[in-house]
């Protein structure tokens, strides 16, 4: 197969909606129908795989995941990639980073509820990316379901047509086999040029001990060989693909990721802030000729507070830890602060309380550091009477 039969074969797709919509469980039976998990693996809430994330029942990272899927008439193969979305308002900088990376996204609405805030404004954001928009009513196996007054509402607020709409049980899998069909029916396959000058998007990173920085890319245009010098054309950095490979849902390391793939590429890189999420990575040898691509909005904090460590010798500690989860984390922002009282510590900006107290908590789970935090406030602009 070429790699431009390869492209036409490519959906990538996310699932967007409200907080406890059922997009997490929907993912699982999408995993499920699709062979990526066997049973024998499955738990629920598979691609929450922060401990923070099970507990609480959201998500809080997006998590990219590629199925292998058969159409059952045609028995025509595709490659479908999919990335996990949060729900939480504090998260939507998540979302928009997904959004970027995908042609298509799943509408998830729970059919007891009905259309709530963040299914609004994840929708706007989808359409503001020019994606197409594939509405599914969730949770239709509850008593207290209304799946017609639900539809009426999508048709009313966002003009979808009634044969559009799909109808689906994420716990009991009622409906995933027709959304599979639409995904490859509705939503187009990647617009890249293969032999164009190699362009890949980070829509995310991590920090890895022992591996140094892995992002995780979308290949815009070109192909991303293994073992080969890269550049950073935002952060100016060279780097090298050690390793470049899938998620299924685990790492799985393979030779190159052509035009329109989703994969993670292992750079090797030691400084956290030289692999900037929004950034556009090329070859070395390209770097002259590649544009880099619209990166994202900078996000505002919305609330402050500073974080100091108990123990005045733990402060390099903090730093690095700050440092490591501003890698996966865009959104947050901190400068150094020091607080004769108190010591030295950072001055921080999240996108909300929740936001905070997940920081909080991974700071404290991930990093084993004992923090005090100052109480939460906000930043005020005041006019004088001066004018």
């Amino acid at each position: 197969m070429t790699s431009s039969d390869t492209q036409k074969q490519i959906r990538n797709f996310c699932i967007i909606a409200h907080i406890d919509h059922g997009k997490s469980t929907l993912a699982d039976r999408l995993l499920e129908v699709t062979n990526t998990v066997t049973k024998r693996e499955m738990k629920e809430q598979l691609l929450d795989q922060m401990d923070i994330e099970r507990e609480r029942g959201i998500t809080i990272k997006l998590q990219p995941v590629r199925m292998d899927y058969e159409a059952p008439e045609t028995k025509e193969r595709f490659i479908l990639n999919l990335i996990d979305t949060p729900g939480h308002v504090d998260f939507s900088y998540e979302v928009s980073r997904s959004l970027a990376a995908c042609e298509g996204a799943i509408l998830v609405v729970d059919s007891t509820q009905g259309i709530e805030a963040q299914t609004l404004a994840n929708a706007y954001l989808a359409v503001e990316h020019g994606l197409t928009i594939i509405p599914v009513v969730n949770k239709i196996d509850l008593p207290n379901s209304d799946r017609e007054k639900t539809a009426a509402e999508l048709i009313a607020v966002f003009g979808f047509k009634e044969e559009e709409i799909l109808y689906a049980s994420g716990k009991t899998g009622e409906g995933v086999p027709e959304i599979l069909e639409a995904i490859v029916a509705r939503i187009e396959p990647p617009q890249g040029d293969a032999n164009a000058p190699t362009r890949a998007l980070i829509f995310d990173s991590m920090y890895d001990m022992h591996r140094g920085v892995i992002t995780y890319v979308r290949v815009i245009d070109g192909r991303l060989p293994s073992r080969t010098k890269l550049y950073a054309l935002g952060s100016k950095t060279n780097a090298e693909s050690i390793e470049v490979g899938f998620f299924k849902p685990q790492k799985e390391k393979s030779e190159s990721l052509e035009t329109g793939e989703v994969g993670y590429i292992v750079t090797g890189l030691r400084e956290v802030g030289n692999a900037r999420v929004g950034d556009t990575i090329t070859l070395f040898s390209e770097r002259e000729k590649a544009d880099p691509l619209p990166g994202y909005k900078h996000v505002v904090p919305m609330v402050y507070a500073s974080i100091f460590p108990v123990s005045g010798d733990e402060y390099p500690m903090l730093r690095d830890a700050m440092e490591k989860l501003k890698l996966n984390d865009a959104a947050l922002e901190f400068e150094p602060e020091n607080i004769p009282s108190i010591g030295f510590g950072f001055r921080t900006g999240f996108l909300g309380l929740l936001h905070m107290d997940i920081v909080q908590e991974r700071l404290t789970r991930e990093y084993n550091l004992d923090l005090v935090l100052t109480a939460p406030s906000v930043a005020y602009e005041i006019i004088n009477t001066k004018g």
